[in-house]
């Protein structure tokens, strides 16, 4: 989370609670182990940050994509995002948790949302307030589905459509590092994390 101390120590916890899951024989279950799991991460941000840290926040967003046959759930906290990319469209499938869409939805304009400082400051996030909120949403994978989980470095400086152009042009394989490459070149101004699934059959 930019602005706030320690943000490697929160991703480095979400991602230790992550990894000893152990995958159910339902797609429910796995994800109520995702549930509590992180709930426990962000007692511990909350805790730690209260006695170690001059109550200063230390937190981190989330981006999570859980996949068991022929569905998926996408489960989220913060500005990281997932995406779909589809027979050659590409579908955002989070929705921020910033100002700017508690702005967008009482109907402020794109353009004084532009103009506003503090449009894009986190509203939820995993070790930034006590109670964890956290956005979930299933759905059916299709052949040849292309899932792009980022941090928000890489929507800063890229646009969706250069996304979706990307996805359709450049090889698979090497459509990460396209992707941070023309994001550092206009600037980098945050951390850019790419991660790119297929789905190879239904």
């Amino acid at each position: 989370m930019g602005g706030h101390k320690e943000g490697e120590l929160a991703s480095a916890e979400i991602v230790r609670a992550l990894e000893k899951i152990k995958l159910a024989k339902t797609l429910g279950a796995t994800v109520k182990q995702v549930f509590q799991r992180l709930h426990r991460v962000n007692k511990m941000l909350i805790d730690y940050a209260e006695h170690n840290n001059g109550h200063d926040v230390v937190g981190s967003t989330l981006a999570v994509l859980l996949v068991h046959n022929k569905h998926c759930v996408t489960i989220w906290s913060g500005d990281s995002r997932v995406y779909l990319f589809r027979r050659g469209e590409l579908k955002l499938i989070t929705r921020d948790h910033n100002n700017e869409n508690q702005l967008l939805n009482a109907g402020v304009s794109l353009a004084e949302i532009k103009e506003n400082p503090y449009a894009q400051t986190l509203t939820h996030a995993i070790g930034g307030e006590p109670n964890v909120f956290l956005d979930a949403q299933i759905q059916e994978i299709k052949a040849n589905d292309v899932f792009l989980l980022c941090s928000d470095g890489l929507n800063k400086e890229v646009t969706d459509d250069e996304v979706e152009k990307a996805l359709r042009t450049v090889p698979f394989q090497q459509v990460v590092d396209y992707l941070i490459d023309l994001a550092l070149s206009r600037g980098g101004r945050d951390n850019i994390s790419i991660i790119v699934v297929k789905c190879l059959s239904e």
